[in-house]
């Protein structure tokens, strides 16, 4: 969904003959959203695809969001969750743990330990990862992308896929995005080039390479996921036997450092830092950046109330100017309907500050989100009375 790319072997023109060099017929795909209006991809396959029975049910991978969350006589308050205290456990998939969601976005960590055992495809959304600490390679129907620290890690909705780690410690933070995800329609030109002032370019993202084999010994299962309900597939071939693909639709890997900010003369509001959108939300990525340079500028964001959306900081690295306690992995959420800003000393201490090294991962998200208990057992106390002024 960035730009149309291709790998492997494709024939001249789809729903076409096209044979493998033993003459075998190849099997013809099409992965396509929005019913056939939206973006696809088309891909070759030595078996049937859909060559699969045994449909079965599977148990939840991870905790129902409506059945972990608080009613909505939860307090409104500002509350800091510390996701770097949550244990580590479970695979890339099962290890998933929601803190955060409403009707849009499902918001979480993973920390995972063990690879996925299965393959697995979510049904209900594209699947979005921050990875502050650790790798490994997103082995799909696509080919393998390698990620690590620092990556953002894009896997669309039903794409069929597992997940390999690189064997170091762990810690991801993952939005599943039930409207799709999308760059900014402002960064497009008419013909859907990213613009010579969008802050990335095309030649920033990576997208899988296709080996002959992609998965050597993968696992025949695949678990799938839709109304957040999991469902078994088992096969009784090789799942992932790709020879050729070409489209917009794939994984693809971002790095957050090849984000480039805009600064202004006086503070710039956070949606210049936009880096994706789904259908009711905003991702931004902050990184390090020249801050505002104007004579009298004040760097620190300063205190506002966004009365219709919901704010929440995933921290990575760096001195947060406008906070204090906070440290990576810490998420703040900040609920529409209470003012919000920096906390006492912070917007003072600004003045005369020329540039920043915070890293941090920002959703704002118009609907409304509720907190889960896995959420509110990270909740470090007396956050939401640290603006409190002495």
């Amino acid at each position: 969904m960035i730009d149309y790319r291709s790998a492997g072997r494709l024939p001249r023109k789809p729903h076409t003959v096209f044979r493998d060099d033993a003459g075998n017929l190849l099997h013809e795909y099409c992965f396509t959203r929005v019913g056939f209006d939206g973006p696809f991809t088309i891909s070759y396959h030595r078996r049937p695809p859909q060559d699969h029975g045994d449909g079965a049910p599977h148990p939840s991978l991870w905790p129902q969001r409506v059945e972990a969350s608080f009613d909505s006589g939860d307090p409104l308050r500002r509350r800091h969750l510390r996701s770097q205290d949550l244990g580590p456990g479970g695979s890339p998939t099962s290890g998933r743990r929601p803190l955060l969601f409403n009707a849009d976005l499902t918001l979480g960590v993973v920390c995972p330990t063990e690879d996925d055992a299965y393959y697995f495809a979510n049904g209900d959304g594209d699947d979005l990862f921050y990875i502050h600490k650790g790798g490994g390679e997103v082995r799909s129907s696509y080919g393998n992308l390698t990620f690590g620290p620092g990556d953002y890690v894009l896997i669309p909705r039903s794409v069929i896929h597992r997940i390999v780690l690189d064997g170091s410690p762990q810690h991801w933070f993952w939005m599943e995005c039930r409207s799709g995800l999308r760059t900014p329609n402002q960064y497009r030109n008419p013909v859907g080039q990213l613009r010579m002032d969008a802050p990335y370019t095309h030649r920033d993202f990576r997208s899988p390479a296709l080996p002959d084999v992609i998965d050597p010994d993968g696992p025949r299962v695949v678990v799938s996921k839709r109304r957040d309900r999991f469902s078994r597939h088992l096969y009784r071939h090789e799942v992932l036997d790709t020879v050729g693909w070409d489209g917009t639709v794939y994984p693809f890997v971002f790095p957050i450092s090849r984000f480039s900010p805009k600064a202004g003369q006086v503070h710039l509001p956070p949606t210049v830092h936009g880096t994706f959108a789904t259908g009711g939300s905003l991702v931004c990525s902050f990184v390090p950046r020249v801050v505002d340079f104007g004579e009298g500028a004040i760097p620190c964001p300063y205190p506002h109330s966004n009365v219709d959306v919901d704010e929440v900081i995933f921290y990575c690295d760096g001195d947060f100017t406008s906070r204090r306690g906070v440290s990576g992995g810490s998420l703040s959420f900040h609920p529409a309907g209470v003012p919000h800003g920096p906390q006492p000393g912070a917007y003072e201490r600004s003045v005369g500050v020329k540039s920043v090294t915070e890293l941090a991962v920002m959703i704002d998200t118009f609907e409304p989100l509720r907190i889960t208990e896995a959420g509110m057992s990270l909740e470090k106390p007396d956050y939401d009375e640290s603006w409190w002024s002495a």
